[in-house]
């Protein structure tokens, strides 16, 4: 995982919990199911079986790869609408091509990230480049989907491009995590993400036997997905592996810890840790459209049938 990393993590700002904070319990472990999206990446769908209360505002997230492309496979989307949330797209490895019909876009690679956020409705289609479906390659991502509140559902359309070195790094007290902070803030220290809603995500890579408790705001609510590797969470050690989610109760920090014995091809431990206000809105979601009620999802139906969520870019020849 050639996500943004650093040889020495102990010239970075380290980050403890305080000591007499509350410890998040474990609510649940669940397991991420197999499928495939667009035109046939495989992804594993993280939140499948989570309760929605425990995820607002997070609607879905999948783990795109990990994928060997052989020469020709490699795959993306067709052209597609979206209204009413943000999608966040974080390339760990490989590289992705993204394109809308508000004129956002661009090429994110190794750790960089692309933040859509749809508001009124557009049109977008993400793929690979031609030089990487001529090569084939590995591929390795994750997208992420996040609800808007009511007040922000019709509000423009914006893309930002935020690169892999832009994030703010931290580390534990003992360096042996390394915290991409993508998003949001920990501990006072904000990632480059600008968000409406407002949320933390974070790119953790731990060492076998490194553990990490994380100060957590406790208006938010927590869940760590792990990439790869095994370990546990909570203070009550509860077992996770690659494919799982874990989902916190209510406290004021969250504990993170590697298993001594790793795989090979995964050294370390590598989680996704997530945390938002709840919007704690009624949510109608059917397909690209995530509004607030039956009505305003028939709507966007509507104005993407009539053409009234931009049309797809002419090619430049």
């Amino acid at each position: 995982m050639p996500a943004v990393t650093v040889d020495n993590p102990l010239t970075l700002p380290r980050v403890a919990a305080p000591a007499d904070a509350v410890a998040r319990p474990v609510l649940a472990v669940t397991t991420a199911p197999s499928g495939f999206e667009g035109e046939g990446f495989p992804v594993r769908r993280a939140f499948a079986g989570i309760d929605y209360k425990y995820l607002d505002p997070f609607i879905m997230m999948d783990q795109m790869g990990e994928v060997e492309y052989a020469p020709g496979e490699p795959k993306g989307t067709p052209w597609h609408p979206h209204r009413g949330f943000e999608t966040v797209t974080y390339l760990i490895d490989g590289t992705f091509v993204h394109q809308d019909s508000n004129g956002g876009g661009g090429t994110i690679q190794n750790g960089d990230t692309q933040w859509m956020t749809a508001g009124s409705g557009l049109l977008h289609i993400e793929a690979p480049p031609e030089s990487l479906v001529m090569s084939g390659g590995l591929f390795h991502g994750l997208q992420l989907w996040v609800n808007l509140p009511a007040s922000d559902k019709m509000m423009d359309p914006r893309y930002q491009d935020i690169r892999g070195g832009q994030v703010q790094l931290l580390t534990s007290p003992d360096g042996g995590a390394l915290l991409r902070v993508i998003a949001g803030e920990l501990d006072g220290h904000e990632g480059p993400g600008i968000t409406h809603t407002p949320i933390t995500m974070i790119h953790a890579t731990l060492r076998p036997g490194a553990e990490v408790t994380l100060p957590w705001r406790e208006d938010f609510n927590a869940l760590a997905y792990v990439l790869a590797g095994r370990g546990t969470t909570g203070a009550e050690r509860r077992p996770v592996r690659t494919g799982q989610t874990a989902v916190f109760g209510a406290g004021g920090t969250l504990t993170i810890r590697a298993d001594e014995s790793q795989d090979s091809h995964t050294p370390d431990l590598e989680v996704v840790l997530l945390g938002g206000r709840p919007i704690r809105e009624p949510m109608a979601h059917y397909g690209p459209f995530v509004m607030n009620s039956q009505a305003e999802l028939k709507q966007a139906f509507d104005d993407f049938q009539a053409g009234r969520l931009g049309t797809i870019p002419v090619p430049h020849v």
